[in-house]
């Protein structure tokens, strides 16, 4: 005869152990302390097994039976339910170890393996954390949509726009990885594009106007204080790297006599094969500093040869002569591709080569960077002698 609650709440404990039958195999455990236990035997292949369903009230009969219905579900699709709610358990287990915070540690770890520099990796750690704070416990397969949009637009509200847009990347990021290892199915990220603020754009400010350019190498040359500091200042503009790469430069890396700089791979932020052409007079002001040489960095910081230059240093020494808001040390860079472009002499794909951007897929990159070699020379030399006639008033 089936259960009834009235039957199940009076029933008392005995000396010994005993069992209140239900329908179809499921039965409840009456314990000698008085705990009531719901079971269900099974035979599965013709070997009788059991299952635990949990303790009575917590769980009532009515969702006892529907627990009983599903195991003889399975049954019905040859599986052993004993088992496969091992299995569930374990999956349990498994995903509730894999929180978004162990993943994006993992996929750092991952990257940094890659080769990816530790200032690169700093900054993606950076924009994790504020992640981490929200979400970073929640198993990374349960996190949704709306969960990932209310942790990032946390940030958002601060008008750090582009922090969250930056947080939306690299959530993505994470989540695709997860996607890759097993470890998630779906990307939320992929689906907040449109949902966040857009960033308020901020130019980096840098000089194109011819006169102007011509004061600001005058200034430069007046400039007095450090010599890294002047050094990599002056050369700045003749070679139009990445400030990160210039005040990185080694004596290691340069091939004076073939008049080359060819930084590291490291050290370069697209971490791909770049050599710089040097022109006579970038050659001129790195045998001033081979004279003050007292470490493995051209430039070098100004307590420990061991060290080069850090990175706000030229920006301060602009900021010095006048220029703060109106010239950065990355405005090189624009200012060169600019007034190249504009001067009409020479291929735009050089130009772009010489500033270590991507030139087409990755066949024809490696192609163009033998065919625009014998140009970057002619073009480097033409810039550093018109940035001196600029400066002495000829042009």
């Amino acid at each position: 005869m089936p259960l009834t609650n009235t039957t199940i709440k009076n029933a008392r404990p005995r000396t010994k152990d005993w069992k209140l039958f239900d329908e179809k195999g499921l039965y409840l455990l009456v314990k000698t302390t008085g705990a009531k236990l719901w079971r269900m035997k099974f035979r599965h292949h013709g070997v009788e097994r059991k299952l635990s369903f949990g303790p009575w009230p917590d769980v009532s009969l009515k969702k006892a039976r529907e627990l009983r219905d599903e195991a003889r579900a399975t049954l019905q699709d040859g599986l052993d339910p004993s088992r496969e709610r091992k299995k569930a358990k374990s999956a349990a287990r498994r995903e509730a170890r894999h929180t978004f915070a162990v993943l994006a540690d993992e996929f750092l770890d991952k990257r940094q393996a890659d080769g990816l520099a530790d200032t690169t990796i700093s900054k993606k750690n950076w924009l994790l954390n504020h992640l981490k704070s929200a979400i970073g416990s929640a198993p990374v397969n349960d996190i949704s949509v709306p969960e990932l949009l209310t942790a990032i637009q946390q940030v958002e509200a601060k008008d750090k726009r582009e922090t969250a847009r930056r947080l939306r990347s690299i959530a993505g990021e994470v989540f695709s990885y997860a996607i890759a290892t097993g470890r998630a199915q779906t990307n939320p990220a992929t689906q907040l594009r449109g949902a966040l603020r857009t960033p308020q754009v901020t130019h980096i400010p840098a000089i194109i106007d011819v006169g102007q350019v011509a004061d600001l190498m005058r200034a430069i040359d007046r400039c007095t204080g450090y010599p890294s500091t002047l050094a990599a200042l002056r050369i700045s503009p003749h070679l139009f790297q990445r400030p990160g790469e210039i005040r990185q430069m080694r004596w290691a890396d340069l091939k004076l006599d073939d008049a080359q700089w060819v930084p590291r791979i490291d050290d370069l932020k697209m971490r791909k094969p770049h050599q710089v052409p040097l022109s006579t007079q970038a050659l001129a002001i790195i045998e001033e500093m081979a004279a003050l040489r007292n470490g493995p960095y051209v430039f070098p910081a100004f307590n420990s040869g061991e060290r080069p230059i850090s990175e706000n240093t030229l920006n301060g020494a602009l900021k010095r002569l006048g220029y703060g808001g109106k010239m950065t040390a990355h405005g090189f860079r624009t200012m060169a591709s600019s007034l190249l472009n504009e001067s009409g002499k020479w291929n735009p794909d050089a130009i772009e080569r010489a500033l270590s951007h991507k030139v087409g897929n990755t066949v024809s990159a490696t192609y163009n960077r033998t065919l625009y070699w014998k140009e970057r020379v002619e073009m480097m030399q033409w810039w550093s002698d018109w940035l001196d006639d600029l400066k002495a008033g000829k042009v």
